[in-house]
Formats: C-alpha cells, structure tokens, sequence
C-alpha cells in the first residue's frame, strides 16, 4: 500500500480537480514542473505553464460537472500510487482530453482506467493514465 501522506496528497489533490475545480491549488499540489500523460490520447501536459493551461482549458475547465472517480484497487510504493478505477460522467459536455472530436451525447459513461501517480519531494511530480477508450459507446 502507498504511503499514507501520499493518499492524502492525491486525495487532496483530486478534490481541488474535481470538486472544487481550483487550478491553482490543483498546481500548488505538483512538483515546479510536472508532467501528466493520459494514453492513448496523448493529451495533458509538461512543465507547469503547459500543465496549468490543459487543466484550465481542458481537464478541469472541462469535464462535466458530475465526474467522478469509482475506485477499484490501489497499490503503490514509498513514491508511487497505481489505481485502477471507473471514470464516471454524463456525456453533457465535450471531453476532448478522453473523447477528442466527440461531440457530447447525453449518454452516462464509465471508463475503465488505470492511473500510475510518481510523487517526489512530498509533491505529485506526474501522472500517467492508460485509459480503455474503445469501450465507451459514442
């Protein structure tokens, strides 16, 4: 299991995405230039000014208000936490960072996914999500 100052730091982290969808308290939980990369999508960021503008324009900004993360396993190590969780949304907005070119349909969607988060210096330093988009039905 992770560390537990680790999860608190994610925790912490994904309530300023996802709840109060706060970009800059999103950033003051990161390294001086971290790094995100969703797959196969190839979407997210490096270094902090291109990472700060896809979560204001794309991520944060973007996602429909009622996403949510449903967790399924963790595992991690004394710098590493690895989830494997259901990314969960209505379709009422376009996602173009998960779902580029979809326009939105309405539809409930929940995405199988598996997150690899690297910590360094008691920060989120990158995230790494390999998400399954081809079961999402467009």
């Amino acid at each position: 299991m992770a560390d537990h100052n680790l999860e608190t730091l994610w925790e912490e982290h994904c309530r300023y995405e996802f709840e109060t969808r706060d970009v800059d308290a999103t950033m003051a939980t990161m390294v001086a230039e971290p790094y995100v990369n969703h797959i196969p999508t190839m979407t997210g960021g490096v270094g902090h000014d291109q990472l700060k503008r896809f979560y204001e324009y794309h991520f944060i900004g973007g996602n429909p208000p009622d996403t949510r993360m449903i967790p399924v396993s963790r595992a991690g190590g004394h710098d590493r936490i690895v989830d494997e969780m259901f990314f969960s949304f209505t379709h009422t907005s376009a996602v173009d960072w998960m779902l580029p070119g979809a326009p939105p349909t309405g539809q409930t969607v929940e995405i199988p996914l598996v997150a690899i988060f690297q910590f360094r210096d008691g920060k989120l330093a990158h995230e790494y999500l390999k998400i399954k988009t081809g079961d999402i039905p467009l």
